[in-house]
């Protein structure tokens, strides 16, 4: 009797967990290991892990396309390693897979696997995070940004498939792309059992920030915040996790301030469990980013219990998440109005635990089946 093959999914993405830390690294790593439920899990990326061109881990094989390239150039994108990586990418043209799933950045390399999927006669399908779109590329990039959004529209009409990273990016797709585009939204999750299980840390800490320090998730806007409290006579710790370019900048804004000893940089925590215990030992999330995706980070704060407070910044999506939380407070992205929102949060007084049934939506498992739906399609 003949055993059926199981079906090779092969995720392409140039950033894994843990060596690179962020949304979409977590996203991967969480449903890479989940979808082996649903095939054979095959994971091409760089060269992180800096041996073999082929890595196993547990039921998961990761396979190098190229050497591992800077991802940033003085704190941006770097182009080089995008298009080193999309040329890797026409590796896949002698490799086994039945589907791809490939995250959307850098777009460069949809054009390679379009190519990839078209000869091999396999369906594209493509995590979308976020829709720049015009004006943002022209803040990004000036006047070229023209270019840089003609390429991501272009891109958008590449896969067979789109899986938005949250509601509003998949509303966003379907205003340039039409209302029968291909797309399911397959939101960024947390992992609620992990959760409960952890205890919180040691050393308690008024404010918490989680995420990549980059220029637009306004860690600058936050230390800000925290000097105006000090200057109104309220002295505020604050624990500052993540890593990124943005490092040495935001160190030195610390410094200038004169907040450096109320402020904690952590730029060495490494797994779940120990980034959930410093978010349980927060009182409250702080999270001014301007521009998300999705906001992951908020999702595992609300998930440890936390108030959190962001802003209304148009292209911070995370704040429909912060919405829906029955402490969760949106605000202007001004200094005065979030510091001002920030002092209110650490005033309020606890409330029994209830209101966040709705978090369930976001259980990594609940979110993989959708994602493996959409695959199999």
């Amino acid at each position: 009797m003949s055993v059926a093959r199981r079906r090779v999914i092969a995720l392409v993405t140039d950033a894994i967990y843990p060596y690179h830390q962020g949304g979409k690294e977590l996203r991967y790593h969480e449903l890479s290991r989940r979808l082996v439920r649903h095939g054979h899990v095959d994971v091409y990326t760089m060269n992180w892990w800096g041996g073999d061109a082929t890595l196993r881990d547990g039921d998961v094989t990761f396979h190098a396309l190229t050497p591992l390239l800077p991802l940033y150039t003085k704190g941006r994108r770097s182009i080089l390693q995008a298009v080193v990586f999309a040329l890797g990418c026409l590796r896949l043209l002698g490799r086994r897979f039945d589907v791809i799933e490939a995250d959307h950045m850098p777009y460069f390399c949809l054009f390679t696997l379009r190519l990839v999927a078209s000869v091999r006669r396999k369906r594209l399908v493509a995590t979308w995070h976020e829709v720049w779109g015009p004006e943002y590329w022209a803040t990004y990039l000036g006047r070229a940004g023209v270019v840089g959004w003609a390429i991501e529209r272009a891109a958008m009409r590449l896969p067979d498939h789109i899986l938005a990273a949250s509601a509003e990016t998949g509303e966003r797709l379907r205003a340039h792309l039409g209302p029968g585009a291909a797309i399911t939204v397959a939101p960024n999750g947390v992992d609620l059992e992990a959760i409960t299980a952890v205890v919180p840390a040691a050393a308690p800490t008024d404010l918490v920030f989680v995420g990549r320090l980059q220029s637009h998730k306004r860690v600058d806007l936050l230390l800000t915040a925290v000097a105006r409290l000090r200057d109104e006579g309220r002295i505020v710790s604050c624990r500052i996790i993540g890593d990124g370019p943005e490092r040495e900048r935001l160190g030195a804004q610390a410094e200038a301030l004169g907040i450096a000893g109320q402020v904690e940089f952590r730029h060495d925590v490494g797994g779940h469990d120990e980034l959930y215990a410093l978010l349980k030992a927060g009182r409250v999330f702080a999270f001014p980013s301007e521009r998300e995706g999705f906001g992951i980070a908020v999702l595992e704060a609300l998930a440890c219990g936390l108030p959190v407070v962001t802003t209304a910044a148009p292209d911070n999506l995370a704040q429909h998440l912060v919405a829906r939380a029955p402490r969760g407070v949106v605000t202007a992205p001004d200094v005065a109005t979030f510091a001002q929102a920030l002092g209110e949060a650490l005033d309020a007084p606890a409330t029994a635990p209830g209101g966040d049934g709705w978090l369930a939506e976001y259980d990594w498992t609940t979110v993989t089946d959708r994602v493996a739906e959409a695959v199999a399609a």
